[in-house]
This record gives C-alpha cells, sequence and structure tokens, in this order.
C-alpha cells in the first residue's frame, strides 16, 4: 500500500509534480502480485482505490504477473469513496471509476472503506447499474465521531447492508473500519440465505471518463472534441508551450471547455518540442483544473510513445489518436494490446502499408481489416473502436481531390452499417484547408459538411468548439454552393466558390457586417439574438420589449420563451449544435437577470413577498442542462411560490435530503437528455423506498406524459404529474397547493396515466408461456461423466504454519510511526 498518488501533486507550488509515476508502481504491484501468486492466493484485490491511476497501474502490474507466472486468478477492485460528494480522493464518480477499470477482466467490482453503509448506498447503486460483474460490499461501521471512535452498533450497520442485500446488489459483504467481530457476524447473519448479485449485461455503449463519466448512446447529439489544445493546429498553444506559459496553455483548454467541447484533443508533435515530456507536463497540470478533468482526454501523437506516455498521465478511460497499419499488422496489433493494457479506446485512420485510404472502397476495406484484428486477435470490444476515415482537404484545384468530402461521408455510411456499433470521428478543419485565412468560409463548409457527415453517421468530430455556424442561418447562396462543392457536382462550383471566397477575403467576423436584423421589432430582435447567441444588446432589447409590455413576465413568456423555441427546434433537427445552445443560454440567463429586479418589485407590490409554498428543484444527476429548470423557476417565484434550486448534476440522494430538510411541499425534476429519463425513474423509487408523500413534477425537453406514466408514475405513489412547459407549471402547482383540487387532480391524473399505460401495454406483443407450463417443460441436460473434472484432492489443505515472530524481523515499522506524525526511520526512532 501507499499514500502516493499519481494523479495529485503534494506540491501546492508544482501541480505538474507527481510523487510517483505510473510506471514506479506498475512495476512495484508487478512484483507483488507474482510473490503472491507464487504464495498460492486464490484471488487478487486491489482495495481501497483512493486514486484510479494508482488501481489502473496496479491492474496492469498485476496482468504482467500473469503473463510472467504463466496463470491467472480472479481479481476483484475495489473503490473508496472519500466524503459525501460521492468521489474518490483523485476525483472520480463510481461510473467514471468503472469505465476507467472495466477492461481489466475482472471478476467484480466494489466499494469499501468509504462512508456508512447508509450513506454509501447510492454510489453502491451506481456500480452496480453501471457494471457487468460481480459485486463486493465492505463499509465502515458509520463516520468516526470527534474522538475517532465509531458508534454504530453491529444491528444497525447489519440491517442498512441488508438493504443492500435485498435490492439483489451483492455477493461479496464484509465490514471494514471500526468494526468488531460483532458488526461482521451480525452482517453474516442478516444476510445469509438472501439471493446473490446476478450481474447486468449493459448495452454495448461507447463508455469514456474523466473525472465524469461520458456515455455515446445512439440518440446523443454530436461529439465535439476540442482542437485547439494541438500545438500543430493552433499556433497560439504552440507559442505557449514552447515558452513554458503553462498557466495561459491551461486557459486554452479551459475555453475549449467553456465553448462545449466534449472531449479535449491535445497533441503535442512539434520538431523543437520533447513531446513526451511536454505532454506528461500538460497533462498532469490540467489534471489539477477540476472543469477540464471531468472530460475525457483524447491522446493524440503520430508517435506511439508519446501517446503512452500520456495514457499513464490520465486516470479516465482515454483515448489514444491514433494507430494505423501503414507499419504493417505486427505493430498494429502490439500498439493496440498496449493500449487495451491501459483501457483505452482506439482511433484507427485509414491508412495501410500502400498508404493513406482516399477513395471510399480504400477507407472501408482498411476499416474492415483492421475491425478484425483489433475483435478477433486483440480482443478490443468494438464500441471501443472509432476509426477515421480521413477528412481530406478539397478545392484545391487538383481534381483528384475534388471527391475527398464526398468519400468520407460514403465510407462513413458504409462503415457504420457493417459495423454498427463502433465509433466514426473525423478532423473537421481540413476539409478547408484550402481557404485558410477566410474564417467566414472555412466557417460555413466545415458546418455544411457535418451537417451532411453526422446524418451519414458521424458520430464525434475535432472542431473548434463554439466556432461553427448555424446552418440554417448560412446563406441559402453560399449554402448550395458549398454543397455543390463537397459532393462535387461539378457546374464550376470550385470556381465560384473561390470568387465568393475573394470578395469575403477580409471579412473574417460577422460583426463587420451590417446588422441588418437590428431593424426588426423587438421581439425579432430578441428572437434573433438567442438563436445567434449575441447578448451584446438584450438588456436594452429587454428594457424595450419590458416598456411595451404590461408585466415584466410577458417579456419572459413572449418573445424570450419563443426564441429558445426556435432553438430547440433547430437542435432537434441537427441544425444547431450544442456549443451554440451553450451561447443561446447564456444570452437568456442575460435577460431573465435583467428582469429579476423588476420581477421582485412587481412581488413586493402584490403583497407576495411570503411565499405561499416551497417547491424544490433539479437537473437530474448526468445532466448539466438548466435553462428551461430556470425559466420555470423564475415564472413560479413571480407567482409568489419559494424555489429552492439545487441547480444541476444532483443525485437523487442530495435531492431527498434536500427535500427533507426544507420540508418542501412539491419536488420538481428537469432534464434534457435521454438518460436523464432511468434517473428520474430512480428518484421516484427513492422517494417511495423513504416514504415521501409530496408531490413530482417531471419536466424537460425529453420528458413526455406517455414515459412518465409508463415508467416514474409506477415507482411513486404521492402523485407524479408531468409538465410539458413552463406557462403550465403555475397552474398546475396552484392545484397541487390548493387543498380543494389537489386530491381531484391528482386522481384525473392517475386515470389518464391509468390509460396511457393500458395503451402501452396492449401496443407490446407478448410471447411468453405460462409459468406453470414452462416448469413442465424443462431444459434436457444430459451429465457425461467423462467431461466433469475431478479435484486432485477434497477437503482442506493445511500449509506448515509459520509462527508470527518470524515474520516481525521483517517488519519495516517506519511507515506506522509516520502516521502519528514521529518523524525517523526505525529502528532508530526507538
Amino acid at each position: 500500500p501507499t499514500n502516493k498518488t499519481t494523479s495529485l501533486s503534494p506540491d501546492v507550488n508544482n501541480p505538474a509534480f507527481r510523487a510517483v509515476s505510473f510506471d514506479d508502481l506498475r512495476e512495484t504491484y508487478r512484483d507483488q502480485a507474482h510473490g503472491l501468486l507464487a504464495g498460492g492466493v486464490d484471488i487478487l484485490l486491489p482495495e481501497t482505490a483512493f486514486d484510479t491511476l494508482n488501481a489502473k497501474a496496479a491492474l496492469m502490474g498485476i496482468e504482467e504477473a500473469f503473463e510472467i507466472f504463466g496463470s491467472r486468478v480472479p481479481v476483484i477492485v475495489s473503490l473508496t469513496i472519500i466524503d459525501a460528494s460521492g468521489r474518490n480522493l483523485s476525483g472520480q464518480t463510481p461510473e467514471a471509476f468503472w469505465n476507467s477499470v472495466s477492461h481489466a477482466n475482472l471478476l467484480g467490482v466494489g466499494i469499501n472503506c468509504s462512508l456508512g453503509a447508509d450513506l454509501m448506498r447510492p454510489y453502491l447503486e451506481e456500480i452496480v447499474t453501471v457494471s457487468d460483474v460481480y459485486i463486493a460490499c465492505w463499509p465502515n461501521a458509520g463516520l468516526p465521531n470527534e474522538f475517532g471512535d465509531y458508534d454504530e452498533t453491529p444491528e444497525a450497520m447489519a440491517a442498512q447492508v441488508r438493504s443492500f442485500a435485498e435490492a439483489g446488489w451483492l455477493n461479496i459483504v464484509g465490514s471494514c473500519c471500526g468494526s468488531t467481530p460483532a458488526h461482521t457476524a451480525a452482517i453474516a447473519n442478516t444476510t445469509r440465505g438472501m439471493l446473490p448479485h446476478v450481474p447486468g449485461s449493459p448495452e454495448p455503449l461507447s463508455r469514456y471518463s474523466g473525472l465524469e463519466p461520458l456515455t455515446v448512446r445512439p440518440e446523443s447529439n454530436l461529439i465535439m472534441i476540442g482542437e485547439r489544445t494541438n500545438v500543430s493546429g493552433s499556433r497560439r498553444f504552440a507559442r505557449l508551450i514552447k515558452e513554458h506559459a503553462y498557466e495561459e496553455a491551461v486557459q486554452v483548454a479551459q475555453h475549449q471547455v467553456q465553448g462545449g467541447a466534449n472531449i479535449l484533443d491535445v497533441n503535442m508533435d512539434e520538431g523543437l518540442l520533447e513531446s513526451e515530456q511536454e505532454m506528461t507536463t500538460f497533462l498532469n497540470l490540467i489534471a489539477t483544473e477540476p472543469d477540464i478533468a471531468r472530460l475525457p482526454i483524447m491522446v493524440d501523437s503520430s508517435k506511439f510513445s508519446v501517446i503512452e506516455a500520456g495514457l499513464k498521465c490520465l486516470q479516465g478511460k482515454s483515448i489514444a489518436n491514433s494507430i494505423s497499419l501503414k507499419e504493417g499488422e505486427k505493430i498494429f496489433k502490439e500498439q493496440a494490446r498496449t493500449l487495451r493494457l491501459h483501457g483505452a479506446a482506439v482511433i484507427v485512420m485509414a491508412f495501410d502499408e500502400e498508404g493513406q485510404a482516399a477513395s471510399v472502397e480504400r477507407k472501408v476495406e482498411i476499416s474492415e481489416r483492421a475491425y478484425r484484428i483489433l475483435t478477433e486477435d486483440v480482443g478490443f470490444p468494438p464500441q471501443d473502436i472509432i476509426f477515421d476515415p480521413n477528412v481530406l482537404t478539397i478545392a484545391t484545384g487538383i481534381e483528384e481531390h475534388d471527391d475527398y468530402a464526398v468519400n468520407f461521408i460514403e465510407a462513413t455510411r458504409q462503415i457504420k452499417e457493417r459495423f454498427p456499433l463502433v465509433k466514426i470521428s473525423g478532423g473537421i478543419s481540413n476539409l478547408s484547408f484550402s481557404f485558410r485565412g477566410n474564417e467566414r468560409i472555412r466557417r460555413a463548409m466545415n458546418s455544411i459538411f457535418l451537417y451532411h457527415a453526422i446524418k451519414a453517421g458521424l458520430d464525434m468530430a475535432i472542431v473548434n468548439a463554439g466556432q461553427l455556424d448555424v446552418y440554417e442561418d448560412i446563406p441559402i447562396e453560399l449554402r448550395n454552393l458549398i454543397g455543390d462543392v463537397i459532393f462535387n457536382r461539378g457546374n464550376g462550383a470550385q470556381e465560384r466558390l473561390i470568387e465568393v471566397a475573394q470578395e469575403h477575403i477580409a471579412v473574417t467576423d460577422d460583426n463587420e457586417i451590417v446588422m441588418e436584423w437590428r431593424q426588426g421589432t423587438v421581439s425579432e430582435r430578441l428572437s434573433h439574438a438567442l438563436v445567434k447567441g449575441i447578448a451584446d444588446f438584450v438588456e436594452e432589447d429587454t428594457e424595450e420589449a419590458r416598456q411595451q409590455m404590461a408585466r415584466p413576465l410577458e417579456v419572459i413568456e413572449g418573445p424570450l420563451m419563443s426564441g429558445m423555441n426556435v432553438v430547440g427546434d433547430l437542435f432537434g433537427d441537427g441544425k444547431m449544435f450544442l456549443p451554440q445552445v451553450v451561447k443561446s443560454a447564456r444570452v437568456m440567463k442575460k435577460a431573465v437577470a435583467y428582469l429579476l429586479p423588476y420581477l421582485e418589485a412587481e412581488k413586493e407590490e402584490a403583497g407576495l413577498t411570503k411565499a405561499q409554498t416551497k417547491i424544490l428543484m433539479a437537473t437530474v444527476k448526468g445532466d448539466v442542462h438548466d435553462i428551461g429548470k430556470n425559466i420555470v423557476g423564475v415564472v413560479l417565484g413571480c407567482n409568489g411560490y419559494d424555489v429552492v434550486d439545487l441547480g444541476v448534476m444532483v443525485p437523487a440522494d442530495k435531492i431527498l435530503e434536500a427535500a427533507r430538510e426544507q420540508a418542501v411541499d412539491v419536488v420538481g425534476l428537469s432534464g434534457l437528455i435521454t438518460p436523464s429519463l432511468d434517473e428520474m425513474v430512480h428518484v421516484a423509487d427513492e422517494m417511495k423506498r423513504l416514504n415521501f408523500k409530496v408531490p413530482l413534477l417531471i419536466g424537460g425537453a425529453t420528458t413526455t406524459s406517455k414515459h412518465t406514466a409508463v415508467k416514474i408514475a409506477t415507482q411513486y405513489d404521492g402523485g407524479t404529474i408531468h409538465v410539458k412547459d413552463a406557462s403550465r407549471a403555475v397552474g398546475v402547482v396552484g392545484e397541487l397547493v390548493n387543498s380543494n383540487s389537489r386530491d381531484a387532480l391528482i386522481q384525473r391524473t392517475n386515470r389518464e396515466q391509468e390509460k396511457a399505460r393500458a395503451s402501452f401495454a396492449s401496443a407490446i406483443p407478448s410471447d411468453l408461456v405460462d409459468l406453470e407450463l414452462a416448469r413442465a417443460h424443462p431444459a434436457s441436460i444430459t451429465w457425461d461423466a467423462d467431461q466433469i473434472l475431478a479435484p486432485s484432492f477434497l477437503g482442506p489443505r493445511v500449509l506448515d504454519p509459520i509462527h508470527v515472530s518470524e515474520i516481525i524481523p521483517y517488519i519495516d515499522w517506519t511507515p506506522f510511526f509516520g502516521v502519528w506524525e514521529l518523524r525517523g526511520v526505525y529502528p532508530k526512532i526507538l
């Protein structure tokens, strides 16, 4: 064991410093594991994983020990949560931890030490939900008191652990700090005979992680990979790295995150740089910045040694960019196996011994060959494979280049049809390189190409996050012209695009264009500002709208909501990207913030300073979207309700803890993405388990009345109501807090939900047979004695006893005294 960490610096003046390296730990764990294997252990258990990178080093060392020893034993790895944030010391959530270690062919995963069993519950459930292995759990006997003692009784601890077993979460159970033999006995007695956990089969999705998980689902929007932390693609970033101006270089990464990047691409390939050293330094630095470190990292280099150096700095499940078949299958397999040991996903370029693929046929052929090698020979899961069919530059004046864009799009379509679980990525800026220096044309080209590539199956793109045009806002003539060039439709499209580019050679920013949109009505101007993400005039336009309307709330419910509805429609149609939605949300927040003093003043005049009722609102865990929730909160607040807003990414236990402490009358859950629906079901289930009785309101872009009826309302009997939009929230809450109308509303909703459930059930075909019939026709199994191996011996095997007195001379007690802050080296310290 060690108290050193590979993810954090012990030196506050040098955040890039590490007290121990990944390789040092890997080699140490390898030697320890080899000794244990030679000693005849049955299971290896790296436990109390406070730093996930330490755990990954241990798992790689164990794998190397298996290779040396010539045989394997099962491996279980156990995480420890350090506080109520639900993270380990290095900052990872349980799901992010699982994504980081799930490659290691584990028998089981668990949580030990951490908090008391009562506080451990949501984190254990998270591990159970996402994993496909057995589950272990040995919690502390509560938390220590001010004297360092543990007060939780064996009975209390056993009751909590029993609830885990009743939920079907446990295979191995025990107790950790503060527990006694009585605690262990109580747990054993109360869980004896209970059904063990049956590992699930999570959907085969692409899962990555930084401090937090990133799951790519079929319905996910384009995954944006920030490209500016690349010395080859950003002159500013290259200069900062060369000058060792690391604080400013880290700010470049922060700007990419703020611009909407989901993954951060880091590249240090430059002839005058020590690439491995610079990659290590920069990744260690951003690991100390939580806003950046929460994202998965893509380690980008043409040198495999640099990729490996980068992976040794990253505790999350990262992406290696890239490997290819250009040096043949032998090296390709060696590199792929190394990446698999690190648990990284891999980008494979469409490149082989004959060179870079340009045609559709070659792109698909190379991808098929690489897929076969990775899945059949190396053991890569398909969902960890990302193909890059090469985005190459068009409109170069060279005829052979004219089909490069359409070839990428068609190859993407064919690869996705053949291998639906893989992901497709591309470096989008390469497409428009012929027009470097003309940002207006380049942005339009990149956006239009992205629009069509996404339709063909592109999952992720390396782009300058936040620097894309809204597809619908590109002038129709320019849009059609660029489309002709991308699809090589001829008709002199290239020449005409060059002419257009020359006309706009000096135009690099929309602000240089005459702002005709400022001539419209105030409602039109506000809507335009929201769609374009322009905050420059929003306060003066909001004030003008306020003066024209009877109440400030009408500004929100009118032009502002109309503008956000347009944003929602464009986003849903794939004509607007998430970074642009984020910019729109910032404009909306600025407008609402301007109106707040007027809204508060109106409440005072109406005598609504004392709240009628208290409403808790939260965006559920896993979802960072809050604009809709914020609008509902403002509208409810303007109608005299006391709104308790917990923000975004709020886990179920925090929601319900706050609901109890604040004694709220209504709980409202919001979510914009599909996984939020499952989390809402979980919150409803927890509300029932904890005997809540307050109404539960469900809202957000992905929610529907049918899903609420079928999946959520069935989990909670305190009244679950779907609220379609902000305009209806006030009416629903008003009925719920009125004793004369509450029961009628809930009963009416229950009847409607029963109809929805019946309709849903009738649409599901049933091919299940009667249980008794199934039991009457069991599976027939013929046991062949020749196929059953007899063990070499039966019963216990006793080793020659080793007395403790024989071991004591070999113990170095220095760490023991160090814990008690006694400095010195054993035995001199005595």
